[in-house]
């Protein structure tokens, strides 16, 4: 991991004589001798923080491929040196103060300057989150995962270079490209670009980030949650946020559904979207990745939310399944399909009520619809998956490649993104041992 090293400017060092010399020239020989040490550190302290609080450095975290790319340090750069001006200021402010109180140390004086001193404290704190958040992320790639994140990276990026060249008009592209980080829990999530971070004192987050638990990066066939969470982001970029929950709104009212039911399903938009792309982005392989999503407890698939933004996982799996139909993969399809009510055969003993169940086969049908295979203005005038194509030609590339990678051979130029649907068509299909699946997925990503 990267380590703080603390480089401080010749301007962070206090200039002139030492404190208790400063104390007998002010002519305060009589004061309190630990009040007066005490006003000197606190503007020293804090001068030395603020200057601790620098930019980080191109080589701080490495110089391999993995390594933060200059876009991501510069961002976080912009973002660091724009708040530290502020402190900076703040920092000159306490130095006043802490001299007028060491001249004539009164009370007055005094709070004065612990005053000031608390309000900087606060912005040091602000910033020093954002340091260490950053920090963190950063120094992973100076792990023995940099190689596993810089993978997802490359995997995201394609994502995007997938979806920026099959637009039917030229937007402009989004810099910088998402970054990928390891951190514990069960579920995979994403912090969009432009979005407050509370960890960050509300700053707006200037890249997309891709967190991912450490117990998907040891399995790589379940990194179809990298596509998910990428598509989130896409769904912003691309311009999609406001069109896509207010064509479904109006699309599932006109075909006369309820309108409690109508405002469920746009509700669910943005996760249902982000299944949705990710499917065009990697195939058929995401489906069984999302299975192991929400493939949990039974009373838990079929709990249904009032307040939730996914769709309950029962019909979560459904709504993907009528995709991978849309898409040709009919037999494939039915086979997900099969598969998924063997294991729930029924929603009946949850909480779903009556009404989504009831209308879901033609809302479903009419929401993936609306969102893949209707056109936007936004996508010049393209559906979704004529942006994002994924048919038998391209399944045929991932069994290709998922054979090479089983046997330890360069894939070739098959698209990263497709990578995680071979890793998966080989386990699946027993093609090599997981380990042997694991080393050759990083390894073809990470090289290069």
């Amino acid at each position: 991991m990267a380590t703080a090293v603390e480089t401080l400017p010749q301007s962070a060092i206090p200039s002139g004589p030492f404190p208790h010399e400063g104390f007998r020239a002010s002519g305060t020989a009589g004061a309190n001798p630990v009040l007066l040490p005490w006003v000197t550190a606190q503007a020293t302290n804090l001068t030395r923080h603020a200057a601790a609080l620098r930019p980080f450095r191109r080589d701080e975290f490495g110089t391999a491929s993995a390594a933060p790319t200059a876009g991501h340090l510069e961002a976080v750069n912009a973002l660091i040196s724009s708040l530290r001006r502020g402190l900076l200021n703040l920092s000159k402010g306490v130095t006043s103060a802490a001299q007028r109180a060491k001249e004539e140390p009164a009370t007055i004086a005094l709070q004065r300057l612990v005053n000031r001193k608390e309000k900087a404290h606060h912005w040091v704190q602000g910033i020093e989150k954002i340091w260490d958040f950053y920090f963190e992320l950063f120094g992973q790639r100076q792990t023995r995962y940099a190689n596993w994140l810089l993978s997802c990276d490359r995997i995201a990026l394609d994502c995007y270079r997938a979806a920026y060249l099959g637009l039917g008009v030229a937007r402009s592209i989004p810099a910088p490209p998402p970054f990928s980080y390891m951190r514990t829990g069960f579920a995979p999530a994403t912090i969009r670009r432009g979005i407050p971070i509370k960890r960050l004192g509300k700053q707006l987050n200037p890249f997309p980030l891709v967190q991912l638990p450490y117990h998907r990066l040891i399995n790589p066939w379940t990194l179809g949650a990298v596509l998910h969470e990428v598509s989130h982001n896409l769904q912003t970029d691309l311009g999609l946020s406001r069109d896509i929950p207010r064509k479904i709104a109006m699309r599932l009212l006109r075909a006369g559904l309820p309108r409690a039911v109508a405002s469920v399903w746009t509700r669910w938009n943005r996760e249902m979207f982000a299944d949705m792309s990710a499917l065009l982005l990697g195939g058929p392989g995401v489906l069984g990745s999302l299975m192991d999503v929400i493939g949990r407890g039974s009373a838990t698939v079929v709990a249904f939310s009032p307040r939730g933004v996914h769709p309950t996982p029962y019909l979560r799996m459904l709504n993907s399944v009528e995709l991978l139909r849309r898409m040709g993969f009919a037999k494939e399809a039915e086979q997900y399909r099969g598969a998924w009510k063997r294991i729930y055969p029924s929603a009946a003993t949850g909480s779903i009520p009556q009404a989504m169940l009831k209308t879901f086969p033609e809302a479903s049908a009419l929401a993936v619809d609306t969102m893949c295979y209707q056109p936007y203005p936004s996508l010049g005038n393209r559906s979704l998956a004529q942006v994002i194509q994924f048919g038998k030609k391209e399944q045929t590339m991932v069994e290709e490649a998922a054979r090479r990678l089983s046997a330890g051979v360069d894939p070739g130029i098959i698209p990263e993104r497709f990578v995680i649907g071979a890793a998966r068509f080989a386990l699946e299909h027993r093609l090599a041992r997981p380990g042997v699946i694991t080393t050759n997925f990083y390894k073809t990503l990470a090289s290069g």
